[in-house]
């Protein structure tokens, strides 16, 4: 059976010019990066490198990259970092982030820290008016994802960036779902940013966070002098080696946005034409690569577990301790009805997502459907 993958916003396979970097790296490089010695110093040059290399794909400085174990590190290196929970302080950012940075606020709201939760619209995007309404003299962050995960909508992060800029209030952008996926600029107000590997085709395991120099912040990780003294442990060289390299590929991939913008339109064009009761989760703007659907009447967890077995790779909301799937978050703060929620599956795309995959899974997809909702009427 030829199986189809679209969870792609889970994680990407590793492209695989990008393996043969990876593979090269550990068969070769020896050493520490931080020792004097011969082999340390080459691998210091290759960390130098792949790191000026991420710096040019955004116009910053290399000075400003932490490479790290992955975006959820990052959105706590950032978080835990630029705040000063010895003061009575104040933090905005939305109820619909990703649990990286949901979960992080949570935390520290135990320890003292006053959070703000945006709820969004419901076409799924955040308003800079919800924004501003939330900010008090007290607030010290503000952390507003770029793009959603679960349904694609971006969210308008140039003006909230020309709002905090001129409130001198650093802002802190989620930029794990949106690079790749359409146009990213790194405005002079957005203070700092995270993103992973793995979304982008590059290895699971590696990451970057980016924070503006002169912007005073606090390790996560205490240990030796790495990342300019501000993560400890010994670098992941080759890791950090194949992250250059899945960059230096989006680069290459001329043309991937459309056509990935392509067949996920077709994609939804399809769907919709071919069944009733059927919705997009999320109004536009959309990264090009996410369809977030809501059949009517089908339970979307039996729906999952049907299109696995028929192949396709879909995804669900998130997992609860004891494994029962719950309705997503996010869904449920747009004001979908907890039963639209769990009759909701999200498939998202890459680069390498074939126009034959596609129609496969449309096929496949309308034939399940049709089933579920026959057999629930008999």
């Amino acid at each position: 059976m030829k199986r189809i993958y679209l969870d792609n916003n889970a994680s990407t396979f590793i492209d695989p010019k990008v393996l043969e970097v990876l593979k090269q790296e550990l068969e070769v490089s020896q050493g520490n990066p931080s020792s004097t010695h011969f082999f340390g110093q080459e691998l210091k040059k290759k960390l130098a490198n792949a790191r000026s290399t991420i710096a040019s794909a955004f116009n910053i400085k290399p000075s400003e990259i932490y490479f790290t174990s992955g975006a959820t590190e990052s959105a706590n290196l950032i978080i835990r970092g630029l705040l000063d929970l010895s003061k009575p302080i104040h933090a905005v950012t939305t109820s619909i982030e990703h649990d990286a940075v949901y979960k992080t606020f949570k935390d520290l709201e135990k320890k003292g820290l006053k959070v703000s939760y945006v709820k969004p619209e419901k076409s799924g995007s955040v308003s800079l008016e919800a924004i501003k309404r939330e900010v008090n003299p007290n607030t010290a962050l503000i952390a507003v994802m770029a793009a959603n995960n679960e349904t694609g909508v971006i969210n308008p992060i140039q003006s909230i960036a020309e709002f905090s800029e001129s409130l001198k209030i650093p802002f802190f952008v989620d930029a794990t779902q949106i690079i790749g996926k359409a146009a990213f600029t790194l405005h002079e107000g957005i203070t700092a940013f995270c993103m992973s590997g793995h979304k982008i085709h590059g290895p699971k395991g590696i990451g970057m966070a980016f924070i503006r120099k002169k912007t005073p912040f606090s390790p996560l990780i205490a240990g030796g002098e790495q990342e300019f003294g501000k993560r400890g442990g010994t670098e992941n060289s080759a890791a950090i080696v194949a992250l250059a390299a899945a960059f230096t590929r989006l680069h290459e991939s001329e043309g991937a946005i459309d056509r990935m913008s392509y067949l996920r339109d077709l994609f939804e064009k399809e769907i919709l034409h071919r069944l009733k009761e059927v919705y997009i989760n999320g109004g536009n703007p959309r990264i090009c690569n996410t369809s977030n659907l809501c059949f009517k009447g089908v339970d979307g967890e039996a729906l999952l577990t049907s299109l696995d077995l028929q192949g396709i790779a879909a995804s669900h909301g998130s997992a609860c301790s004891s494994g029962a799937l719950k309705p997503s978050r996010i869904l449920l703060e747009m004001g979908l009805e907890e039963k639209m929620a769990r009759s909701s599956l999200r498939f998202s795309l890459s680069r390498f997502t074939e126009e034959s995959e596609i129609r496969e899974a449309i096929q496949i997809i309308c034939t399940l459907v049709e089933n579920f909702r026959s057999f629930s009427k008999s």
